[in-house]
């Protein structure tokens, strides 16, 4: 009989999730590339300014995904036909209302924003352009989110990676054809964004609707339109809503500091922090494994499978963690050539590049323990060690040493990494020492 927590069961999920992970800091690559060669540091700054905005909104609604892939998991764990299909209906007309929320206050949103990154007037001109154009994609955004969270709670990969491969691949298709092709700067780029994640969008659903075929039951359209059922799903979810604003908070804190030191270290940084989204995508991989796993763990009541299901991820994501130092020790530099040919910007961000060389060993704990929190649906657990890393390490550090310019920025980064790890791992091993794991225990994020 195949171990249902085993190395087999881990990679079915995680294999794919691994490539179709890599592919989204890689459109991020491609989008700096594009705009790192036409010549002026301004179009790589205004792109980098306007992901990082629309990087803090949809990161910041990531809870549609990790709340719908733990509650989804254990409804499949536990074989609940009607509670997997509530598990999709209720954060889809959600992630609907929010979308267009986002479009309503686009205005007063890109306003705020900009007043917080303070970037030079070229680059607000051009970051302006790009948020009027990509704010559209917003609806397919969040339901990308809602439907790679529940086809990762029903075990199932394939839907996931060919979503996210067809984003990513056209998008950057688009991005080559709009920019080189067309002669487009950044509207080219936010424009590409659009179209690709409505493309992800009707791959997803042509997944979902082959998944429901084969689980019997019933939607109950007065239960999901419920008014009051919308209150306790965003009551379950806004731990994980506070958790990912803090979060995206530190790198939007980057992204404004390095404006205020100037263009340069603005798209330096930029073109660093693509070495960290490709390292947590990569990780995620495994990392969203040990979601889908643990959550069917709970969902059925199986704790020794909980155990070993950790147990085994947790290895694998220190040996990729590994691999991923030595891969940017050797190839750093070429990384950062290859992403653009602005002298001042190549020199800038090698300077700093032995921080990312140590990123992987230092980032892997808290990307690990971020799967395992949410298929166990601990997301109060998620929110306090996330915000307390950010008020008490990552913010007090820069302050500390912000006479150190861009040098302190990162190491306020490193050290809230190194804490924020440290304290996902021990607050698990207490759960697990004190028996407090069990099906919808903790913040009640087991139930619909």
């Amino acid at each position: 009989m195949t171990d249902p927590y085993g190395d087999r069961a881990v990679w079915r999920i995680a294999a794919p999730m691994t490539l179709s992970s890599i592919s989204v800091p890689m459109l991020g690559m491609v989008d700096t590339a594009v705009m790192g060669h036409l010549g002026d540091v301004w179009y790589m700054g205004a792109v980098a300014a306007g992901s990082m905005i629309f990087s803090v909104l949809f990161m910041g609604l990531n809870f549609l995904r990790m709340g719908t892939t733990g509650i989804t998991a254990q409804a499949h764990g536990a074989n609940n036909s009607d509670a997997m299909r509530a598990g999709l209906g209720q954060p889809f007309v959600m992630a609907l209302l929010l979308a267009g929320l986002l479009i309503l206050l686009q205005k007063p949103i890109v306003v705020a924003a900009l007043a917080l990154i303070e970037p030079s007037t070229a680059v607000a001109e051009l970051t302006g352009e790009y948020f009027r154009i990509r704010i559209w994609s917003s609806p397919a955004a969040l339901c990308n989110f809602v439907i790679v969270g529940w086809l990762l709670g029903m075990q199932k990969a394939r839907g996931p990676l060919v979503m996210t491969l067809i984003i990513n691949l056209s998008n950057i298709v688009l991005d080559l054809w709009f920019v080189i092709g067309l002669g487009m700067k950044v509207e080219g780029v936010a424009i590409a964004s659009v179209i690709a994640e409505m493309l992800g969008v009707a791959a997803g659903l042509i997944f979902v609707a082959r998944e429901l075929a084969c689980h019997e039951g019933h939607w109950n359209w007065t239960d999901i339109l419920e008014p009051e059922r919308y209150r306790r799903l965003f009551s379950i979810n806004s731990n994980l809503l506070l958790r990912t604003l803090a979060l995206m908070f530190t790198f939007a804190f980057i992204t404004a500091q390095g404006a205020r030191m100037g263009d340069v270290i603005l798209a330096a940084n930029a073109l660093l922090i693509n070495f960290q989204y490709l390292l947590s995508n990569a990780l995620d991989g495994i990392a969203l494994a040990a979601e889908a796993l643990t959550g069917k763990a709970i969902g059925s009541e199986d704790y020794a499978g909980l155990k070993k299901v950790v147990g085994r991820t947790l290895r694998w994501s220190l040996g990729f963690a590994a691999g991923f130092t030595g891969v940017y020790y050797v190839f750093g530099t070429t990384i950062i050539d290859l992403q653009t040919n602005i002298p001042s910007v190549q020199e800038t961000a090698r300077i700093y590049l032995p921080w990312l060389i140590a990123s992987p060993l230092i980032s892997v704990w808290s990307f690990f323990y971020d799967g395992v929190f949410v298929g166990t649906t601990r997301s109060r657990e998620m929110r306090i060690v996330m915000t307390a890393s950010v008020l008490l390490v990552f913010l007090p550090v820069w302050y500390i040493f912000r006479d150190a310019g861009n040098q302190a920025l990162w190491l306020a980064f490193m050290s809230f990494m190194v804490v924020r790890g440290a304290a996902m791992h021990t607050w698990y091993r207490h759960l697990l020492n004190t028996n407090a794991f069990g099906p919808a225990t903790g913040n009640g994020a087991g139930h619909l």
